[in-house]
């Protein structure tokens, strides 16, 4: 395992290996809105961009990107520390490299005893690098501190808020939020989009406690909840003043088989 340079997993797979090929399908998805808001925090979608991309690409050519974005996303492998805290210099990606916010990582390893630099969390994980040809068009000269997260107690996701608020704050720029989560898994499309439509409303409500505690209590399969629980109570550290749904949809759409679907939201938190 590189220590210095993160290696993409899903290139070629989720998304196109050739940076050309890319370049095109991201000129498709991302369709830039003259009404814009500036990222304060958003909950977007991870899976194969034929059946999310364009849920991403709608919130993601809704948003204006600050430099510096923390990127935290599910760790689906169970691989690694709790909350792991990428130790890379760069991530490589068909678009060039990506510079890791090795300041703002170290910065916060200092603050939270939780908080690990362990590449093994990021290792086979895809949640947070298909996210990355997104954020790259939109703002090429960005700067990523992706963070990997196990399924934490909900004291815990707003502890961690709070230290990551508590960062942000003190910056001389300001911090953007991407929380990478799909939503309902492997239901019929009623089924998951009934049981979306209370996880989104706790996020729209821009309560971190009640998306918790709302899919834990009704069983919605929403892989990134800790990482959204936790961009939802950083945004409110930080002002959030609302919250919309920019886009949805379900694999169903692009699949054509409704007996069985994901659920793909792309939400907006801002000022």
């Amino acid at each position: 395992m590189n220590r210095a340079i993160r290696e993409p997993v899903v290139a070629g797979t989720f998304y196109p290996m050739d940076r050309s090929e890319l370049s095109r399908q991201l000129d498709h998805l991302v369709a830039v809105d003259p009404e814009r808001h500036r990222l304060l925090a958003c909950v977007a979608p991870h899976a194969g961009y034929m059946y999310s991309g364009g849920v991403a690409g709608r919130l993601f050519g809704h948003l204006d990107l600050p430099r510096r974005v923390v990127v935290m996303g599910p760790n689906h492998t169970g691989m690694g520390a709790d909350v792991s805290v990428a130790p890379h210099d760069q991530w490589q990606t068909p678009l060039g490299p990506q510079e890791v916010d090795r300041e703002l990582a170290e910065a916060l390893m200092a603050r939270d005893p939780d908080a690990v630099g362990d590449g093994h969390a990021h290792w086979r994980e895809h949640s947070i690098e298909v996210q990355l040809p997104f954020l790259r068009r939109r703002r090429p000269d960005i700067v990523i501190l992706p963070i990997a997260l196990k399924h934490i107690s909900l004291d815990r996701c707003l502890q961690l808020a709070e230290n990551l608020a508590v960062l942000a704050a003190g910056l001389d720029e300001p911090v953007g939020f991407v929380a990478s989560s799909d939503m309902t898994h492997y239901r019929p499309d009623d089924v998951a989009r009934d049981l979306d439509h209370h996880a989104i409303s706790a996020l729209l409500a821009r309560n971190p406690q009640e998306l918790y505690e709302t899919v834990h209590r009704m069983g919605i399969s929403m892989c990134g909840v800790i990482p959204a629980t936790v961009a939802l109570a950083v945004a409110n550290a930080l002002g959030a003043g609302g919250a919309h749904l920019e886009a949805y949809s379900t694999s169903g759409e692009t699949s054509g088989d409704y007996s069985s679907v994901v659920g793909y939201a792309g939400v907006c938190i801002h000022e």
